[in-house]
């Protein structure tokens, strides 16, 4: 599911308070955004027909909690940045970060170690079959 700027930011607020009227989210992001409460209200409407979003009513209230978890939303980003930048390829993306000289020391050897306890867990399953 492919997320716009703006949504990332409402469901920012949503996987944090878990449970939110428009109002909760407006007053979140008021100052950042200087959005109108009607547009908030439509963008967490938006979500809910996306499937982000589960909306009921309280009272004259709807109510909207998260249908998809913060990591469902960055692996679907992530996959769409792979496709769109890496020809879907998640080997040359890796090499990039890697290379990247933005990425500091510790970050570049904590990609090794992941990548590294990756290619144990491999080896353990192939073992196993």
């Amino acid at each position: 599911m492919k997320l716009s700027d703006g949504e990332w930011k409402v469901m920012q607020v949503v996987w944090e308070q878990q449970e939110v009227a428009a109002r909760d989210v407006f007053d979140a992001l008021e100052e950042e955004t200087e959005w109108a409460y009607t547009t908030v209200k439509t963008m967490l409407t938006r979500l809910a027909e996306k499937g982000a979003l589960a909306m009921h009513k309280r009272g004259n209230v709807s109510v909207f909690k998260p249908l998809i978890s913060r990591a469902e939303a960055r692996r679907s980003d992530l996959r769409g940045l792979v496709e769109r930048a890496f020809d879907g390829a998640f080997g040359p993306m890796l090499q990039f970060l890697i290379e990247d000289k933005s990425l500091s020391a510790k970050e570049r050897r904590k990609l090794q170690g992941l990548l590294e306890e990756l290619e144990a867990e491999n080896k353990t399953k192939r073992k196993g079959k």
